[in-house]
């Protein structure tokens, strides 16, 4: 008997994240994946929660499933691509890299993969953990959840805008 099963095709959200990025130029697409991986890899048990929105994509990691228990995130639009602390106004920043004047969130560009390893970046990220209420769980592995997805968004190309 002829085996007619399919390969197994990545999980529906999985797939997803992939066509959103691909909505980007090819070198912002590299950097949001390249940013994916390493805080995939660090933080391991955190929920990747994914919001396609009207301004911005945002990849958001986080304690639990609620977007209030996020640590940092990435966020990209048609012209590049940040890291975002959703408690950032209350972190220790001694070398004045957060950008933002808002009561809760600061960021800093990501001009490249590597600014993810500066030490005072890892800082940042270290501190957005320790103060994390409820704390990130010591064991297991986080899902990639698709929270919301905009009918209407802004370019996300530059070529695309007129």
């Amino acid at each position: 008997m002829k085996n007619t099963a399919k390969p197994a095709s990545p999980a529906p959200a999985e797939k997803q994240l992939t066509e959103f990025i691909s909505k980007f130029e090819p070198p912002i697409a590299k950097q949001i994946r390249a940013a994916s991986r390493v805080l995939r890899q660090l933080y391991p048990t955190a929920n990747e929660l994914v919001y396609d929105n009207y301004n911005f994509f945002v990849i958001g990691y986080c304690a639990t499933e609620r977007p209030s228990d996020c640590l940092f995130s990435i966020a990209a639009n048609s012209k590049g691509v940040g890291l975002s602390f959703y408690h950032g106004a209350t972190l220790p920043d001694p070398h004045k890299i957060l950008l933002g004047s808002g009561n809760q969130n600061r960021f800093i560009r990501l001009e490249s993969i590597e600014t993810l390893s500066r030490p005072e970046v890892k800082e940042l990220m270290t501190a957005a953990v320790a103060q994390a209420d409820p704390p990130l769980p010591s064991s297991g592995r986080g899902h990639l959840i698709i929270r919301s997805v905009a009918a209407k968004q802004k370019p996300r190309r530059l070529s695309a805008k007129r």
